[in-house]
């Protein structure tokens, strides 16, 4: 059974072509469809192994009360659910974290979704949290994600050589991260801050 869009969505950081909602239970069926595209999890650095929809429900439950931000991407023209995006392995004592993205609808690659979501989601991490850094690790051959990541304003700070194995060929890891001084302050910093205004 598909999973039902309600009429009211609630989305948290509106850009211009995606919104950032809370993880939803009733969607369920959708993330396990994504987690079941060999095509999709390629990058994901997760094996690629069957998802079920009880093992999907269990990371749902579990992503329902986590603290970490977690969010749905949605396409704000449909308000169609099109991937997923967190911040994850916080360090609090150094203010940084690591960032994650999967944009699990094919038709939606190539579109703009993941940079602006990758830029909406910096923005959140230092002028909502604070932080001082943010990292991520992609694959080699991820040439979009990495354009879009690049545009967002992540920078190349290292290469792991043949450290990810993918079927029978091995893969460099690109290590990239991101700083309040790579980005100028957002909207969000505007809302944190409206007495600051000129």
């Amino acid at each position: 059974m598909e999973d039902v869009q309600p009429v009211d969505i609630d989305i948290i950081i509106r850009g211009e072509q995606v919104g950032l909602g809370p993880i939803r239970g009733d969607l369920v069926t959708t993330y396990q469809r994504w987690m079941n595209d060999l095509q999709v999890t390629r990058t994901l650095g997760a094996p690629s192994r069957p998802m079920t929809v009880e093992r999907e429900r269990q990371w749902a439950d579990i992503a329902l009360v986590s603290t970490d931000p977690m969010f749905t991407i949605y396409t704000l023209e449909e308000m169609r659910p099109i991937g997923n995006t967190s911040l994850f392995d916080f360090d609090t004592d150094n203010a940084s974290c690591y960032f994650g993205i999967l944009i699990g609808e094919r038709d939606a690659w190539g579109k703009g979704y993941g940079t602006e979501t990758t830029r909406l989601m910096l923005a959140y991490a230092f002028d909502v949290l604070g932080l001082q850094n943010v990292a991520l690790t992609a694959h080699a051959d991820n040439h979009g994600g990495i354009r879009a990541y690049e545009r967002a304003g992540f920078r190349r700070i290292g290469i792991r050589r043949n450290a990810i194995r993918v079927g029978r060929h091995r893969i460099d890891e690109i290590l990239m991260d991101a700083t309040p001084d790579d980005i100028e302050p957002s909207f969000l910093d505007r809302i944190m801050h409206p007495g600051d205004r000129a």
